[in-house]
């Protein structure tokens, strides 16, 4: 971990914790000076070990939550993330039980339409204002569970997994890795029990990918890979939504392999031969379905299985390979999908760009990026984290550019 990454954490708990600079530092046995060009970045030297398990007990949190990803708090208040986390840990949300009164729960279509007004939200790339909708959606969707008895009641628990779905995928975007994991588990339990398996393995591909952003990449790859051989057969029987989770719960197998292969200090080869194997396969289902569609939100297609192969390729460290996969995603495919996939594709170009040595080129991808989706780049902590290293990289004529983007991403200077 490097300072800059490991000082805003520090800020952030410190922050927190309502503790000054000063108590932080006589805590920590240090200066005031050193704690401030600590939380600034501007300390040389990489934390030690010692220092971090050090601040990670005076702050009060576990060693894993300091040097998580951290929220950034000018793009998604840290109020409205904190009332998703008590909606989520609300004792009727996690039971399914509500209380007493006589009223009457949402009918089922008007929970769809609030659903797929947010989720067109996500795919804008606006994540911020989701955290003012989710604890809404998450307690009328369970009230509506509880409430409503036959067809609705099996559609109101599909609506509810899919609005944990929605939960973990904006956790993610937040860096909330923790809080994804906790929606990512409630979506499956809900997705059983609308006895849907397309929702049941949209839901898998979704705790699949909040288990891999939550370092248990291996433990996410089994359990994606258990849930394609139990849902495929009904899954293939059920038309376009089948085949989109079908394939993309191969593509989420795809990332957890490279990324265990990535951390796989023995014998990573062995993980990484897993990785094409898993892309033919969500491509031979996107050949089945024969177009890029957006069934349940997915954007699964020929086209977003080349944005997989590029994400692949970026994980594995492999840039140049990042950068020829996206060379080969035809003009029209990238248009047709939504902003957030799109500016996600450049996010994960440029850092391909970066490892290939391409720092000027990845100043102007990252710029395009932010045109597409100004969060994914300004709010994103791994998107910050590329422009944070090109900046210490240093881009050449760049360097301009690279300067104005770092300012409206908050970055120390």
């Amino acid at each position: 971990m490097d300072s800059f990454q490991f000082g805003r954490g520090v800020n952030y708990w410190r922050t927190r914790r309502r503790m000054t600079r000063q108590e932080f530092a006589h805590l920590m046995g240090k200066s005031l000076r050193w704690v401030e060009e600590l939380e600034g970045g501007r300390r040389q030297a990489d934390p030690q070990l010692s220092v971090m398990q050090l601040a990670a007990l005076r702050l009060g949190i576990t060693l894993e939550r300091l040097i998580a990803d951290t929220i950034d708090t000018d793009c998604v208040k840290e109020s409205e993330i904190d009332a998703v986390r008590r909606a989520l840990h609300r004792h009727d949300v996690i039971t399914g039980a509500t209380d007493d009164s006589d009223e009457a729960p949402l009918p089922v279509e008007h929970l769809r339409r609030s659903l797929s007004h947010a989720r067109a939200g996500f795919q804008a790339g606006h994540f911020a204002k989701l955290g003012s909708a989710i604890p809404c959606l998450l307690v009328d969707a369970t009230r509506a569970a509880r409430r409503h008895s036959g067809d609705d009641r099996l559609t109101a628990y599909e609506l509810l997994s899919l609005t944990l779905e929605l939960t973990e995928a904006a956790a993610i975007k937040w860096g909330d890795t923790e809080l994804a994991l906790i929606a990512g588990h409630r979506a499956v339990t809900a997705a059983e029990r609308s006895e849907n398996p397309v929702i049941m393995a949209s839901a898998a591909r979704h705790l699949g990918d909040a288990m891999s952003n939550h370092g248990q990449a291996e433990a996410a790859a089994e359990f994606i890979l258990a849930a394609a051989r139990r849902l495929e057969p009904e899954l293939l029987r059920s038309g376009p939504e089948g085949y989109s989770v079908l394939g993309m719960l191969y593509l989420k197998a795809a990332m957890a392999a490279a990324a265990v292969a990535e951390a796989d200090d023995r014998s990573p080869d062995l993980h990484a031969r897993r990785v094409p194997v898993f892309l033919s396969q969500a491509e031979e289902y996107a050949e089945r379905l024969g177009h890029d569609g957006n069934e349940l939100w997915t954007s699964f297609g020929p086209t977003n299985c080349v944005l997989y192969r590029v994400s692949t390729h970026v994980q594995l460290n492999e840039g140049a390979d990042a950068v020829a996969a996206a060379a080969d995603i035809p003009g029209e495919g990238f248009a047709g999908l939504p902003r957030e996939r799109r500016a996600h594709l450049l996010a994960d170009r440029a850092l391909g760009e970066l490892q290939a040595g391409l720092r000027e080129k990845a100043v102007d991808t990252l710029l395009s990026a932010e045109q597409l989706a100004p969060e994914e780049v300004r709010c994103r902590p791994r998107t910050k984290s590329t422009v944070e290293n090109l900046r210490l990289l240093g881009v050449g004529t760049a360097e301009g550019r690279l300067r104005a983007l770092s300012n409206r991403c908050g970055l120390p200077q």
